[in-house]
């Protein structure tokens, strides 16, 4: 599985968002993405994280940025989570797992001692030449969205 860090190229994908239309990374060229990878739509964690980048919006398209949410589930299941929490950007259905494997958040969880495989909880920052600029690979929902524009600014220089 790759490891993709800080430095290496984004890989590209192209996968239908809650209402079917189809997104790839390609699309964004010239401005920021950050590109978030979510174990199950409408879950505690899940929610929190993506009610966290909905609050922030205005916060990241002033620092010239677009969120992209994407896990396993597939386009009915994001539409239903999008309409019930209001989100305000695009959520990625994958589930054959094409940007979740290439982007290596794919891997060995452990809930209540029982250890399986799934999405794992990560976050990266793509510059506008599409070069991962930042990893968060351990990401705490609380909190995220904030800590994802502060580390934009930093790279900003705003």
């Amino acid at each position: 599985m790759p490891y993709m860090e800080a430095g290496s190229l984004a890989p590209d994908f192209a996968l239908p968002d809650q209402d079917g239309r189809l997104h790839r990374l390609a699309d964004y060229r010239g401005r920021w993405v950050v590109l978030y990878f979510y174990p199950k739509d409408d879950t505690p964690g899940c929610t929190k994280e993506a009610c966290g980048f909905r609050d922030r919006m205005g916060d990241l398209q002033d620092l010239g940025a677009v969120v992209l949410g994407v896990s396993a589930d597939g386009v009915e299941s994001h539409k239903r989570f999008a309409e019930k929490y209001g989100l305000n950007f695009p959520l990625l259905a994958d589930p054959e797992r094409q940007a979740i494997l290439a982007y290596g958040a794919w891997g060995k969880k452990n809930l209540y001692g029982k250890e399986y495989e799934g999405v794992l909880r990560q976050t990266f920052l793509i510059d506008p030449e599409g070069r991962i600029a930042k990893v968060w690979r351990k990401v705490s929902p609380e909190g995220h969205a904030e800590e994802v524009a502060e580390a934009l600014r930093a790279l900003r220089g705003s």
